[in-house]
């Protein structure tokens, strides 16, 4: 009884009775014996209640078993913690981080990481922006980012080494972005008339094969392009070798930024070029050239440099350099022009387009096996390929044709074959050592031939002669043929501002500085000594030199080296104002044709200066000016008696050419335009440019 009774307690439920405590009680436990419903005999055992410490409070009274105490004792009731902030937090991070997630994969997907291109261009370029207006002076005000030269932000590497690490992030940002950045970086490394050393070797490797997209993404190109059509069924190829059909390669032969090139051999036997766009230069070019608006706005704003008025007309040229039906459209073109100048037939050729096969991101032409111009040793290595033969598809002769059965059976053994095309190198000798045997003056003088005649005669211009657009072929008479490709970036002149343009460069081969001061003010422009320089590429001497005076003036001997360097560049961004001082005025045309103008004269330079070029453009402009159609009879009269003037006067830059060629021949110095490239070096440091001419490095 007395253990069951235990037991019971032991199974009822405690009370536990909280409020004041009762006095120690040295009473013993009492046991109550009580009837329990059926008859059931419990024992309630009742202990004294624990003593609490002092923190428990006085007490109120005599203790009272098994009485709640009451409500009011109890004191204020305290809210039990719910951690409402940290879950709202928690849940707006969750969310958040699920918006920034699906954001991400929808850009990806239909922008093809446009937006995400956009903010790292926006944060790149703020991060630039920011330094340069920190530390462009002879004191930089941040010396965490000063100079390694030792000399601190104050030395001479303050503003050279600020210079270079704008230069890698800006390189950074253009090649992890990729498509038309790498365009913007291309176009950035031809222009070393006005950038630091430390941007031009940073920017050389611009020339870099860029990454091919693999073979699933040209496929759906090509269906979205024509209907749904597939490869096989638009170029009649087999990819299984079957009898009667064409082949093709996978495997791009070129990649560049904005497309890739493939081969491919109809069935009728005519071997082709498929140039296809990349799937994500659709996607990614609106968000590119919005960017690079904003960007170029805020600079225009932050360093008080008029260059957002050019903005409109350099994104038109690249929209239009991505529509591959504008590239057909200035390709056919340029043949037509070539084929009714009788100077340039035979000498120059462009592929046709086979329209047909064409579409708006894919380019199909004949199939050009040359040499390109940056290959100077195969182009001038002694010719092997026979007497009276020239390159293989010269004047419209077929490419020998590839053993067709033998690529038929590789294909059926192994479909995913890549090298279907023969590489046709019999002419290179049994050892390999032979090349074109062409003379690089006879290359040259072709070359400056047709871009003269499309400045000054046509006003038909292709911006883009780097060397990778120029193959060279040999005639079957030994005389170099030049094989021109990639039509997509072209400017078209007006008559007016086309004979504007030879009027002025006659006008800078003859001293005639009333002349330049008339087109220079018509074209808003106030520096006509430093954009007749910039123009010429080499030093005007013949104007009035104000703004070289000015600078020279300012740099008295009485200040350190670093400021005399921030001076002359602060002078040299005041000479940009100059020349863009009326932007309504200015011919934007201008920008794409000193481009064309420098490509050239690399091209000339690297091939070892062997013809006067500034002469033979001078010819040309003067030249165009009587042979205009468009002018009055009695103005073409006074041309011709122009023109022979201007021949006598450019007698002495003969003189001055076989000058320098002979002391390059006796090992003595560079040819003219090295000599040329040496005096614009010099007198660019005294703006405060340092000329690099490493453009055919990488």
């Amino acid at each position: 009884m007395w253990r069951s009774g235990i037991a019971g307690a032991r199974r009822a439920p405690a009370i536990a009775t909280l409020g004041r405590c009762a006095p120690r009680s040295s009473a013993p436990a009492t046991i109550s014996r009580a009837v329990a419903p059926r008859s059931r005999r419990l024992l309630s055992f009742t202990a004294p209640r624990p003593v609490l410490g002092p923190s428990s409070g006085p007490s109120s009274g005599p203790f009272e078993p098994l009485r709640p105490p009451a409500p009011s004792s109890l004191g204020r009731p305290r809210a039990a913690s719910s951690f409402h902030r940290t879950h709202r937090w928690g849940r707006r991070l969750l969310l958040l981080s699920a918006l920034a997630g699906a954001g991400y994969l929808f850009d990806r997907q239909v922008y093809a990481s446009g937006i995400a291109r956009s903010l790292r261009t926006f944060g790149v370029g703020l991060l630039v922006a920011a330094d340069y207006k920190l530390n462009f002076r002879p004191e930089p005000l941040l010396p965490l980012v000063r100079g390694r030269g030792g000399g601190g932000g104050g030395g001479a590497d303050g503003i050279p080494e600020l210079h270079r690490r704008s230069a890698e992030r800006l390189s950074a940002l253009l090649r992890e972005n990729g498509g038309l950045y790498l365009k913007i970086g291309q176009a950035i490394a031809m222009q070393s008339a006005v950038l630091p050393p430390e941007f031009q070797r940073m920017f050389a490797r611009m020339f870099d094969d860029a990454p091919q997209d693999d073979w699933a993404a040209v496929e759906k190109v090509i269906r979205d392009d024509f209907g749904g059509r597939s490869v096989e069924d638009v170029f009649g190829v087999s990819f299984a070798g079957a009898e009667g059909k064409g082949v093709m390669e996978r495997t791009a032969r070129a990649s560049a930024s904005v497309a890739q090139v493939h081969w491919a051999r109809l069935p009728d036997g005519r071997e082709i070029a498929v140039k296809i766009q990349k799937p994500e230069i659709a996607k990614q070019i609106g968000w590119d050239l919005w960017a690079f608006k904003v960007v170029t706005k805020a600079y225009t704003w932050w360093f008080d440099l008029p260059l957002y008025s050019l903005v409109p007309f350099i994104t038109e040229r690249l929209m239009l350099e991505t529509d591959f039906e504008n590239e057909a459209k200035n390709s056919e073109t340029m043949r037509e022009l070539i084929s009714k100048e009788p100077s340039l037939r035979g000498r120059v050729y462009v592929p046709p387009v086979y329209p047909e096969l064409s579409s708006k991101r894919v380019l199909t032409t004949e199939w050009i096996e040359g040499i390109r111009l940056w290959d100077k040793e195969t182009l001038t290595a002694p010719w092997l390929g026979g007497y009276g033969r020239g390159s293989m598809g010269v004047h419209g002769a077929k490419l020998d044709p590839p053993d067709m059965e033998a690529v038929r059976r590789e294909l059926r053994e192994n479909p995913h074959s890549q090298k279907l095309k023969p590489e046709r190198t019999e002419w290179r000798g049994a050892r390999g050592k032979g090349g074109l045997g062409v003379s690089t003056k006879e290359v040259m003088t072709t070359m400056i031939d047709l871009f003269s005649a499309q400045i000054f005669k046509w006003g038909v211009v292709h911006c883009d002669p780097h060397p990778g657009n120029i193959f060279i072929r040999r005639l079957p008479n030994g005389l170099p043929e030049l094989v021109l490709i990639d039509h997509g970036l072209y400017v078209y002149m007006s008559d007016k501002f086309r004979r504007e343009y030879g009027e002025f460069w006659k006008a800078l081969m003859t001293f005639n500085n009333k002349k330049i001061g008339e087109i220079t003010r018509e074209w808003g422009i106030k520096a006509a000594d430093l954009f007749a320089s910039a123009t010429l590429l080499r030093p005007y001497e013949g104007g009035e030199q104000q703004l070289q005076k000015g600078m020279l003036n300012a740099l008295d001997d009485s200040k350190s080296a670093s400021e005399k360097h921030y001076e002359m560049q602060k002078r040299m961004k005041q000479g940009i104002r100059d020349v863009l001082a009326d932007e309504d005025k200015w011919p934007k045309e201008l920008i794409f044709i000193g481009r064309n103008m420098r490509i050239v004269q690399g091209n000339n330079a690297y091939m070892g200066s062997p013809v006067n070029r500034i002469k033979m453009m001078g010819e040309w402009a003067s030249r165009s000016l009587f042979q205009d159609p468009n002018l009055p009879l009695r103005q073409r009269v006074v041309n011709i008696w122009d023109h022979f003037l201007f021949k006598v006067v450019l007698f002495m830059s003969d003189v001055a050419f076989y000058f320098f060629r002979l002391k390059q021949l006796l090992g003595r110095g560079g040819g003219m335009e090295d000599e040329v490239e040496a005096r614009l070096k010099d007198v660019a440091k005294e703006f405060g440019v340092e000329l690099q001419h490493d453009v055919f490095e990488g």
